[in-house]
């Protein structure tokens, strides 16, 4: 098992930044656009407890897969997780949450996620899926600081350690 902690601070409300994260079709707008981020079902409606979502993703290229999860829990304005059903994945399960700070809110992410295929899933994690991952988050913290800006004095964290 692998966690991916991530943490991002916005100069936003936590109403405006609920807004945008429990939209799923936002989602492909925070996905870097070579995976081709498309949801194919359930995607229109703002996000419930329950609500499960398709999606098509290239996590490399010449590659296409369907991801399928379902949001779990959703506690309006302070988190929501989403757990996969379908796809890449062995196990993912990846907790959103939105804190109050001076200035705006800190978005915190934790992804807790095995990879299939044993020690081959292991060696897969290290010589690119964990690059991917990491790239992927880079993309978005980008994407929302062009989207929302940036708190001055708040520095970005991202961390993916074996757990």
């Amino acid at each position: 098992m692998y966690r991916l902690s991530a943490e991002q601070y916005l100069p936003i409300s936590v109403k405006e930044a609920w807004s945008f994260l429990c939209d799923p079709s936002n989602l492909e707008k925070i996905t870097p656009p070579h995976m081709h981020f498309d949801i194919r079902c359930d995607g229109s409606q703002p996000m419930y407890a329950g609500q499960v979502i398709h999606y098509r993703v290239s996590p490399f290229k010449g590659y296409t897969t369907r991801w399928v999860t379902e949001i779990t829990h959703v506690r309006e304005g302070e988190f929501f997780v989403d757990e996969q059903r379908f796809g890449p994945y062995r196990f993912w399960h990846h907790k959103h949450l939105i804190e109050p700070v001076e200035g705006g809110v800190c978005m915190r992410d934790i992804v807790d996620y095995k990879i299939p295929l044993g020690p081959l899933g292991h060696l897969a994690h290290g010589i690119f899926v964990k690059r991917q991952l990491q790239g992927i988050f880079r993309f978005r913290e980008h994407a929302l600081t062009e989207r929302f800006g940036n708190m001055a004095g708040k520095k970005t964290q991202l961390r993916i350690e074996k757990i």
